[in-house]
């Protein structure tokens, strides 16, 4: 498979495999992910809204029943926390769209992996009080200049933990606040990792290209995991993902 700009596209060796690895050391970036300040709201606001769409994911596993081969699994779980596929593809129209409702982080002791995907993706962070979200990358994270967004997002570099087989390898970070919204584009191939400090954090996440390893190759039950590949074995501590300030409703 071919992109437009004459460059073979990374497809999985498997779409079923739900934890496939690539070589950390032999992955580069081909772009950088791009982060858009949204819109501050009020810590009850905030929290109304985050409630609201994770109200739906949490509704969505309590009425979660088998699936028979085929069938699309509506209700799935992924590192970061909770799925629920708000919007499936079908023939004729290869997107898709769900909600996911985060794991706090310190609670569960672990920190998602570092990943991509070989489709491209549109990603709506929303946090509520006493809660933000860390976005990090291998490579450096564009922050649009928004005349509205008046207090610059927090962003910083350190070293990815437990990288396989040793070495320094940089990560980049940045934090999106507490009661925000904030949106961000990640091109195919390139490196992400969120993980969520507090209770109230939710995604709304659009895939415009899931006909590559879904529909396309009739993968069983349509798992979202499909365009997925890990950069890590290691779940690292959740120490090394936190915020790095801790979240608070009076910051």
């Amino acid at each position: 498979m071919i992109d437009r700009a004459g460059q073979p596209n990374r497809t999985k060796v498997s779409p079923d495999h739900e934890a496939e690895i690539l070589d950390l050391h032999a992955h580069q970036d081909p772009d950088r992910n791009r982060i858009t300040p949204v819109l501050h709201l009020p810590p009850d606001v905030a929290l109304h809204v985050v409630d609201a769409l994770a109200g739906l994911v949490r509704d969505a596993h309590e009425r979660a029943v088998e699936v028979a081969p085929g069938e699309l699994e509506l209700a799935q779980e992924f590192e970061e926390g909770d799925v629920y596929l708000l919007e499936p593809p079908f023939e004729g129209y290869f997107a898709d769209r769900y909600l996911m409702d985060f794991h706090d982080t310190a609670e569960r002791g672990i920190c998602s992996r570092m990943h991509l995907h070989i489709g491209l993706r549109f990603v709506r962070m929303m946090t509520g009080p006493g809660t933000t979200i860390r976005v990090s990358s291998l490579s450096p994270i564009t922050v649009r200049d928004v005349p509205s967004w008046t207090t610059p997002l927090r962003a910083f570099v350190d070293a990815l933990p437990d990288v396989p087989g040793g070495g320094h390898v940089d990560r980049y970070n940045v934090i999106v606040p507490e009661n925000s919204w904030v949106d961000m584009q990640i091109p195919r191939d390139v490196s992400h990792q969120f993980t969520a400090a507090g209770p109230n954090a939710v995604i709304d996440s659009v895939h415009p290209e899931e006909s590559f390893e879904t529909l396309r190759e009739g993968m069983s039950g349509y798992r979202m995991m499909a365009q997925t590949i890990f950069l890590s074995e290691a779940k690292s501590a959740s120490e090394t993902c936190a915020d790095v300030l801790v979240p608070s409703a009076g910051r």
